[in-house]
């Protein structure tokens, strides 16, 4: 029921990704590779003297196709947890381990479906794709981890509008926002209308805490840096640097 200070990187880059195995391509023969947007999208905040680690890994193909694999983790001083999805068959298969007893390990499936997480990478690859109106989708893994909830398909109402906010930026800005309908949750991600179509913000609300006194609170990310650069060569001492220009230090 309360509001902690975070941070949050939005990590985009386009790899090789062997379609069978599910796996980053790195060498050998291409037979089963597709080019995929990768997203790795991180948060990190503290709760009292804990810190959280939360990270999610989306495999989008850069043609329009479902996304192909996501996983996320958790950390914090209670324990950790990890799920991941894998689309195959027609069907996303989906796996979770956790330290919580109720949860434990376990296996489960369910129908082809739009994926909240897949969102971000649709914005950056083709933002006019994105569904309106009445639709399904399975909520974002964080939220689900965060809410302790299982992985499923519900009912939401999407749209797609213009947006203005000099504070944001110069740009003409587009808003996509979702209003899940069966319970308290919506998300709303403020982007560049033009290409590359830079996520600018996003917002999201749903009750904090368990119970009937949960009450609803808003979490608003603003974009404060950027960068493009080949962050996977920069792991030396001397590139330490590079972390203030991302506001990291």
């Amino acid at each position: 029921g309360e509001i902690h200070e975070g941070d949050a990187i939005l990590i985009f880059v386009t790899e090789d990704f062997d379609t069978k195995q599910q796996v980053k391509h790195e060498r050998g023969e291409k037979r089963n590779v597709a080019s995929v947007l990768k997203l790795n999208a991180t948060r990190k905040f503290y709760t009292g003297i804990y810190p959280y680690s939360m990270m999610s890994s989306i495999f989008t193909p850069v043609i329009n196709e479902p996304t192909l694999k996501v996983s996320t983790t958790s950390q914090e001083w209670c324990g950790h947890t990890f799920s991941q999805l894998n689309f195959r068959e027609e069907k996303y298969q989906g796996q979770m381990f956790s330290y919580f007893q109720q949860e434990g390990d376990r296996q489960f499936e369910f129908d082809k479906a739009l994926l909240e997480d897949e969102i971000w990478n649709k914005i950056r690859l083709n933002p006019s794709s994105l569904p309106t109106g009445d639709i399904h989708l399975v909520p974002g893994s964080m939220y689900l981890r965060l809410k302790h909830r299982p992985f499923g398909i519900e009912s939401a109402v999407a749209s797609l509008k213009e947006a203005n906010d000099p504070a944001l930026s110069d740009h003409p800005l587009k808003a996509y926002e979702i209003k899940y309908n069966d319970f308290e949750r919506t998300l709303k991600i403020t982007f560049e209308a033009q290409f590359p179509y830079a996520i600018i913000s996003w917002e999201e609300s749903y009750p904090s805490g368990y119970g009937p006194g949960a009450k609803p609170l808003l979490t608003r990310a603003v974009r404060t840096h950027v960068m493009n650069a080949p962050y996977w060569t920069q792991h030396d001492v001397a590139d330490g640097r590079l972390r203030a220009e991302l506001g990291m230090d």
